[in-house]
């Protein structure tokens, strides 16, 4: 059955123990997690590279409302540092467009160390719109991209900014429009710490019918029933 509203994820699609019986008892672990949801966001591109036949096997494992969100590879966000990134991120668009429909935002996650330079920001944002013309979030981490002039930067370029939680730049506060892209990471520990049913109905009233709601505290084992508990505020709300 198709699914509506926002699309509520983990970063990867491990299903402990814990939460097995919500899920179909058959299948691959991403034929059994997108049974239940209808996004996963993919850490492991930040890592290392993929062939593009695991991409396509992904892709034919889902549902045809499911989305992948894909975060960048560091060689763009932590070694090259958005420097001359144009063929770095050519090549890593063309790997992940073997997802074709199936493939949703592009993350962008910054070094701490990372400053905000108008100069550079620029360049690589326009190198990446020449190549993608999708979905791009942005979580920066280093104050400096709290500028007016970064914030403006990013409106030109069309890149939505991440509501992150812990917030290191942008506050829920901060938030005047509804955020494209919510990452829940854990809080006071990060990656670690479970969200209470009280927090979640807070980001979950920011959602809106194309929002994601990312859960990265998944160290614990969190994420995932934090996300199942997401996914049955948001039934209930559409169906209230």
């Amino acid at each position: 059955m198709r699914q509506t509203g926002p699309f509520i994820a983990t970063a990867a699609w491990s299903i402990p123990k814990t939460v097995a019986s919500c899920f179909p008892e058959t299948g691959s672990g991403l034929e059994r997690y997108a049974a239940v949801f209808n996004g996963v966001e993919v850490n492991s591109t930040f890592y290392h590279h993929h062939k593009k036949k695991t991409f396509e096997r992904w892709a034919g494992a889902v549902p045809e409302y499911f989305r992948f969100a894909v975060k960048i590879s560091r060689q763009i966000t932590h070694e090259a540092r958005l420097r001359n990134i144009e063929r770095l991120f050519d090549v890593f668009v063309d790997e992940v467009s073997a997802l074709e429909g199936k493939l949703g935002p592009l993350l962008c996650q910054l070094p701490p160390s990372l400053r905000f330079d108008t100069a550079e920001a620029e360049e690589a944002f326009a190198a990446m719109r020449r190549i993608f013309p999708g979905i791009l979030v942005f979580e920066p981490r280093h104050k400096s991209w709290a500028s007016p002039l970064a914030r403006a930067l990013l409106r030109a370029y069309a890149i939505d900014r991440v509501l992150a939680d812990p917030a290191p730049i942008w506050p829920m506060s901060d938030f005047s429009e509804v955020p494209r892209y919510v990452r829940l990471h854990g809080a006071p520990k990060i990656y670690y710490s479970r969200y209470s049913d009280a927090e979640i109905s807070v980001f979950a009233e920011r959602l809106a019918g194309d929002s994601w709601c990312v859960f990265d505290n998944s160290a614990s084992g969190a994420a995932i029933e934090n996300a199942l508990a997401m996914r049955k505020y948001m039934v209930g709300r559409l169906n209230g």
